[in-house]
């Protein structure tokens, strides 16, 4: 499927990730203004949401969008992320999504938010693939519960 939105959203997150963050925001919240917030396409709303907290530099920030994008994959079906990338599945979502949100908790010092949060990413890790995607998860979650069982709030590299 030709995505115009998944390919703007791939360039912005390419900027962040070669440090232009601030770029990278503003071109991801300017989509996410473009798709609507409530009326726009649910994995578009989903994903640039999840990406568009990445590039915060604010801890109450990222919380935000990474709520954004766990409300916003309510609405999202395998057969819609399917068009987009036919091995898709939405569950699959659900351990990063989860876990973005403990280790925003855990950074703000919630540590009870975190905790549930952290447990629930477990409870859906068996969608992960055994793939390094799924492995780049699996790690973080253990990092998120070490730090969190360490009292550490401060952000993990």
């Amino acid at each position: 499927m030709n995505d115009d939105v998944m390919a703007r959203l791939n360039a912005a997150v390419e900027r962040g990730r070669t440090g232009d963050r601030a770029a990278a925001r503003a071109a991801l919240e300017a989509l996410w203004t473009e798709i609507g917030e409530d009326d726009g396409d649910a994995f578009h709303r989903c994903v640039i949401a999840h990406f568009t907290a990445d590039v915060q530099d604010d801890d109450r920030s990222e919380l935000l969008w990474d709520e954004r994008a766990l409300a916003a994959v309510a609405a999202v079906t395998d057969e819609r992320a399917q068009k987009f990338d036919e091995s898709l599945q939405v569950r699959s979502f659900m351990p990063s999504l989860y876990l973005s949100i403990a280790d925003d908790h855990r950074r703000l010092g919630d540590a009870e938010r975190a905790a549930f949060f952290l447990a629930r990413a477990r409870s859906v890790s068996d969608a992960l693939g055994d793939d390094p995607y799924g492995a780049l998860v699996k790690n973080a979650m253990e990092n998120i519960a070490a730090a969190l069982a360490a009292g550490s709030t401060e952000r993990l590299s």
